[in-house]
């Protein structure tokens, strides 16, 4: 058994057969199902930045492009990006029909009742991701670190991991984009990659995830040691 300490207080014990003690989600595309609010949301915000849109018959290519190049190639300039983001978030604030993938709920209850450490990392809004997921899952998030960053998610899955009290071998962050996968392994830490989010699984898999979860129920049986 692996006992760990999380800001001081002890949590329950880690069977040896649980390679992570900790496991960092991502919110839209990887537990929540805001893909089609997204497309709406990007048709918008395009005109009024004056970027291009994603046209119905391009969104299966737009999947299979890494994000670096779909900014590149829509003519947003990385300069509005936080303007741009914090429409985004204002505009889901407002919208309804969002909400976690089927699933997710019975997911993050296990694996916490299990003993493994949940923390959440988003350019979402703290407010958005609670009123997604619901106040229940919100709160079964030990760490939550919300909000645009002009560095990147790496310095906050950084300072996850650093709050948790673990190593980053101990740690896992589980997402839905290519850059995902790049912010993991430059700090360290294990990624898994989704199947159902906003990039196709493709794109993920070109970066070598240490895990592919077809279904949210993998992401259970795995990190809890069923497989």
């Amino acid at each position: 058994m692996v006992f760990g300490s999380i800001g001081g207080s002890a949590v329950l014990p880690i069977p040896s057969n649980m390679k992570y003690l900790l496991a960092i989600f991502d919110l839209d595309g990887t537990l929540a199902d805001s893909f089609p609010f997204f497309l709406s949301a990007q048709h918008r915000l395009a005109d009024k930045y004056g970027f291009a849109r994603i046209a119905a018959d391009e969104v299966e290519a737009a999947r299979r492009k890494p994000v670096s190049q779909l900014i590149r190639e829509s003519g947003l300039p990385v300069w509005k990006l936080a303007r741009v983001a914090a429409d985004f978030r204002t505009m889901m604030r407002d919208a309804d029909g969002i909400a976690p993938f089927p699933g997710v709920p019975d997911m993050l209850a296990a694996l916490q009742q299990a003993g493994i450490v949940l923390a959440l990392v988003t350019s979402n809004s703290r407010e958005n991701a609670r009123r997604v997921l619901g106040e229940r899952d919100f709160s079964r998030f030990t760490h939550v670190d919300c909000g645009m960053s002009i560095l990147g998610k790496r310095p906050r899955l950084r300072r996850l991991v650093r709050a948790a009290g673990v190593s980053p071998r101990q740690a896992i962050y589980i997402g839905d984009q290519d850059s995902d996968g790049d912010a993991a392994r430059g700090e360290g830490l294990a990624f898994g990659a989704v199947g159902w989010g906003y990039a196709a699984p493709e794109i993920l898999r070109a970066g070598g995830p240490d895990h592919e979860f077809a279904t949210v129920a993998d992401i259970g049986i795995t990190l809890l040691g069923e497989s």
